[in-house]
């Protein structure tokens, strides 16, 4: 695999599709990035100098690809893999002429920026869409495209405590905490990709005409709330942070074994609790008539959790896991990454593949979802270096080599 050449494989979903970036990041970024490994040719536009602010973040890794520091991150290697970089200027004219180009011949655009930003470069929807008028717009924004907070900034962090999630997330004594990883932000990259495929298929039956797709990342999380607004306006029911329980669903929880591993057994199927409680020597409990359905176990939660953390807590992990697995139960030790590196789950659907650092060095990343039985999604290079495909894309709209050095001496690109 190559960090830079990037060909397009053939006969994948969205081949033919282009799509231009203008996000950084995550949001954006991740939305183009589940569109790039299912075929889409994506153009990442990134200010000359500086790029995305993601090729920062976390841990760096050396190298000599003309990154300004001589380090790029790795995260960046993974979400901007098998697209296209392009520096442009865009708060200069001829920076803006140039996306305009590559806007005319374009199916979807993907930013994230603050609300008004495009606009005041003279790159909003109304410009665009005049360009092309069977472009889709997908915009991520912290709060929408509308609204009274609409120009607020607004990152995931944000977007998951105004969307319920953070505020059920963690133990009830404690103050709540955020999921471990950006969330929000992911979550609303993917509505992002949803709708604007959903967008794609409108034009093609619909006569050719784009349209904006508007995701706020807190109306992104609070879709994923289930049945928070029914049972407020219903019951005035709030629900709080309840740990590692799910109240009303019995018994799902964490519990401990005897060699310290954390393990998550769901036994809240009405005949998945009988299996439990015969394997682990409680017929009591699963011929009890009261314990034959949700509710009744519910009622006697607190005993139901007794009996299982004292079971775990006197058994190792293998033995509960093997146990359980025996009496098809759902359950699993709670994985670290090392965890994933070994499981055979994750090596037998290619979860976790093999891709070659910049220097030659290979590295692991994660692998692609869906899986789609005959045209799955690929990965075939890396996020590339700033600027890498400039050139070439500058001369497939009709720059020749002497414009495109000039531009480069003008601070366009």
């Amino acid at each position: 695999m190559s960090a830079a050449a990037l060909t397009k494989p053939p006969s994948l979903p969205l081949s033919g599709v282009r799509v231009i970036e203008l996000g950084t990041l995550i949001a954006g970024p991740f939305c183009s990035r589940v569109l790039a490994e299912f075929g889409a040719e994506v153009i990442k536009v990134e200010a000359p100098g500086e790029g995305d602010p993601l090729r920062k973040w976390r841990k760096l890794y050396p190298t000599t690809d003309g990154n300004s520091a001589g380090e790029t991150s790795l995260w960046w290697f993974v979400q901007a893999r098998n697209k296209r970089s392009l520096t442009l200027n865009l708060k200069h004219p001829e920076g803006v002429a140039i996306l305009k180009k590559l806007v005319a011949d374009a199916d979807i655009v993907v930013e994230n920026f603050r609300p008004g930003v495009l606009e005041k470069l003279g790159l909003g929807w109304d410009v665009l869409s005049a360009v092309n008028p069977g472009l889709v717009m997908v915009r991520l924004s912290g709060f929408g495209q509308t609204g009274p907070m609409a120009a607020q900034p607004g990152f995931g962090a944000i977007g998951e405590s105004m969307g319920g999630l953070r505020y059920i997330t963690g133990f009830a004594d404690r103050p709540p905490v955020k999921t471990g990883v950006s969330i929000g932000d992911s979550i609303a990259a993917l509505w992002g990709a949803i709708g604007g495929l959903m967008a794609l298929r409108h034009r093609e039956v619909n006569g050719g005409a784009g349209q904006v797709v508007d995701v706020a990342l807190y109306e992104a999380v609070f879709a994923m709330m289930e049945s928070m607004v029914p049972e407020f306006d219903v019951f005035g029911f709030i629900r709080e942070r309840t740990g590692n329980v799910m109240p009303g669903i019995t018994p799902s929880n964490t519990h401990t074994s005897r060699d310290g591993k954390h393990l998550i057994i769901g036994a809240n199927g009405d005949a998945i609790f009988r299996r439990l409680m015969l394997a682990i020597g409680r017929t009591d409990l699963a011929e009890d008539p009261q314990l034959a359905n949700n509710a009744g176990r519910d009622a006697r939660a607190s005993e139901i959790y007794g009996v299982i953390d004292d079971w775990v807590a006197a058994n190792d992990a293998q033995t509960v896991l093997q146990l359980a697995a025996s009496a098809n139960v759902p359950a699993t030790s709670i994985y670290s990454v090392a965890d994933m590196f070994a499981d055979p789950q994750f090596q037998f659907r290619q979860m976790i593949e093999t891709a070659v650092l910049p220097d030659g060095k290979p590295f692991r990343v994660p692998g692609i979802v869906p899986k789609l039985s005959a045209t799955p999604g690929q990965l075939h290079a890396i996020g590339p270096a700033l600027g890498a495909h400039t050139d070439e894309i500058l001369e497939t709209i009709g720059y020749r080599a002497e414009e495109i050095d000039l531009l480069r001496r003008n601070l366009v690109i």
